[in-house]
């Protein structure tokens, strides 16, 4: 996590001063952060030079020469200059897949602007969002091979490759020649980006030299130090790379030509200097392209529908729920909708998973969320979601804050009011919010529970402790900042994804409501938060988004959640972001906000529900 510091109100990047060895300070996942309009700044030769790319592309039509109807998948696009050009030139069923949110967001721009139907995804290349065996072709280009911190991952992305391409399909690869830069790295330089930026770069190589090092220290000349970053890339000669592409299964490795990228401004150009370019088939003799080997069989556990079957959200929430379902492939799906008889019908189930889907309760209590997988813990049988104990802690808001505390994340500041307390503080500063310590779906939380004088603190905490009599509420100073959401798919580690954030959007709120998403903006559908509030891609600060993902990753970890997993925050008036809580079981529904954020990160509704299933099955070892 970089140091954030203040200077007139900028957030600036904190300069390290001299390291003697770049390898102990490069962050394993330096590449979720370090593609940004920084890079396009300091790599513009290259990246952002149309006529290098014209021509790289007119090499690489000559090198695999496509039907113009084939399928290719650009993979580690970036901001999408190879597929765009591409897709120009008459090659209409190209797609581009990038894990960074920023670079994607910017191919989408370009391609709109220019009116060119591309579809733009982010996604990990070592867990591709494809079915298997349908492109032609998968282009990986500009130097992008060799990101990860361990070698295996780079096996990992090509065994991807080789799932997706089609029986004889072709890799193109376009790596540096790592001989080459063995022996002409440079070990610093430095040049002007343009008027009023300059980037010094200082590079080593590693121990063992088989990664360069790098350090790019980004100055502009009023703000001072803007970056100061270091990462790290594999470098593969041509007999390394052949060998684990061979290893993988590929076969006919030809390499092709070494591209010789030259700087119009006379730039250091690195790794993008001397490229080998190489292509290698896919062979799959043997493989049956369907059916699929392996039929899962996924029992999906709901909350009690007997119970609220005049809920028309519920109705159609699960209609829709089996609609998507019934779309993937590979599984066969059943549905536990009662819970008459749970305790029988769990203890006789053949299933190789449960797709836990009852944030309701056991009987639809909210109380005994945690006891519908202490019932499979018993039983044995492998769930989706998280364990009883990450359940029962963040159920209690109050504690969730109080282990955030522990990990220096920002909460607002709290304090409880027991039920059976005759006496209690009245706060000084005001507004403050009150809740109920326990529970979900925002229940209890409405437009009158922001306060702003003692009158009303009192008027709203009789209220609350008549609904909810044996309920601690809690009392939290009221933050006025923006609000936001982020969503996690997968385990920590490594197996993991953060989805694009959310911001909770009030601009259209009447003046005389407070900003918050309560239970009437969630399900008083005749409401004006209901009707009003929008949700959309929060813009935020590069170092920011970093302290966000640093915070919500250390919760992920300490409260154990396990395969999905959502964090509501919110931003105090001196913009600090403050922990509201967390939700281990969030909304699964078809308009809820972790399918809102997944479809920003180009995920259809079925493909999240079944990133979440493969990621269980992953935990439990039943797939790789």
């Amino acid at each position: 996590m970089r140091e954030i510091i203040k200077d007139k109100d900028r957030k600036l990047r904190k300069f390290k001063g001299r390291i003697d060895s770049l390898e102990d300070f490069v962050n394993p996942e330096w590449w979720k952060y370090i593609f940004d309009s920084i890079y396009l700044k300091t790599d513009a030769d290259v990246v952002m030079d149309d006529e290098l790319t014209e021509r790289e592309v007119d090499i690489f039509i000559e090198i695999i020469k496509p039907k113009k109807d084939d399928r290719i998948l650009d993979l580690a696009c970036g901001q999408g200059r190879h597929t765009i050009e591409f897709y120009k030139r008459g090659y209409r069923e190209i797609e581009g897949i990038d894990l960074s949110e920023y670079l994607i967001r910017k191919a989408k721009q370009k391609a709109k602007k220019e009116g060119l139907k591309i579809r733009f995804r982010k996604g990990d290349a070592r867990n591709l969002p494809y079915k298997d065996n349908i492109f032609d072709y998968v282009l990986i280009l500009g130097n992008s091979f060799g990101y990860f911190s361990n070698a295996s991952d780079d096996y990992k992305v090509l065994r991807e490759v080789f799932k997706v391409l089609k029986p004889y399909g072709t890799l193109l690869l376009d790596i540096a020649d790592g001989n080459y830069v063995r022996s002409h790295y440079k070990p610093y330089t430095w040049e002007w980006i343009d008027d009023k930026y300059v980037v010094l770069r200082e590079r080593q190589l590693s121990h063992d030299k088989r990664l360069l090092i790098s350090r790019e220290i980004v100055i502009h000349a009023q703000k001072g130090v803007i970056v100061d970053q270091i990462y790290s890339e594999r470098l593969y000669s041509q007999s390394e790379i052949e060998e684990i592409l061979k290893s993988t299964g590929f076969i006919d490795i030809t390499f092709h030509t070494n591209l010789l990228a030259q700087s119009k401004r006379n730039m250091d150009l690195g790794l993008m200097e001397n490229r080998i370019v190489l292509t290698a088939i896919a062979p799959k003799h043997n493989i049956k392209i369907s059916p699929k080997i392996k039929i899962f069989n996924i029992t999906v556990l709901l909350g009690d529908t007997s119970l609220k079957s005049d809920n028309n959200y519920e109705i159609e929430s699960i209609k829709q729920l089996k609609i998507a379902l019934s779309k993937l492939e590979g599984y066969k799906f059943n549905y536990i909708e009662s819970h008459k008889g749970l305790f029988y019908d769990l203890g006789n189930l053949k299933t190789d998973l449960v797709f836990n889907l009852c944030d309701d309760g056991y009987n639809n209590n909210p109380k005994m969320e945690l006891h519908i997988p202490a019932l499979l813990e018993v039983l044995g049988i492998p769930y989706t979601g998280s364990p009883p104990h990450t359940l029962a802690i963040c159920f209690d808001k109050s504690l969730v804050k109080a282990i955030a505390n522990s990990l220096d994340i920002p909460t607002p500041n709290e304090y409880l009011i027991m039920p059976d307390d005759t006496t209690y503080n009245i706060p000084t500063n005001f507004p403050v919010i009150l809740k109920p310590n326990f529970g979900d779906g925002s229940e209890g939380i409405y437009k009158d529970s922001v306060v702003y004088n003692p009158i009303e603190f009192t008027e709203a905490l009789n209220r609350l402790r008549k609904q909810f009599p044996n309920i601690p509420i809690l009392v939290e100073e009221f933050l006025t900042g923006d609000e936001i959401s982020i969503g996690i798919l997968g385990n920590l580690p490594y197996d993991y994804e953060i989805l694009p954030i959310l911001k909770i959007d009030y601009s259209d709120l009447p003046e005389d409501l407070p900003p918050i998403c309560g239970y009437e903006a969630k399900w008083d559908f005749s409401s004006e938060y209901y009707k009003k509030i929008k949700y959309v891609p929060a813009e935020l600060d590069k170092d920011i988004e970093e302290r966000l993902y640093d915070m919500v990753l250390k919760l992920y970890n300490r409260l154990d959640l396990r395969d999905y997993g959502r964090f509501d925050i919110r931003f105090s008036s001196d913009g600090i972001p403050k922990l509201l809580e967390v939700n281990p079981n969030p909304g699964w529904s078809w308009d809820g906000k972790l399918k809102i954020m997944s479809e920003w990160k180009g995920l259809e509704y079925e493909e999240m529900l079944e990133k979440i299933i493969r990621y269980a099955l992953k935990r439990y070892n039943l797939v790789l």
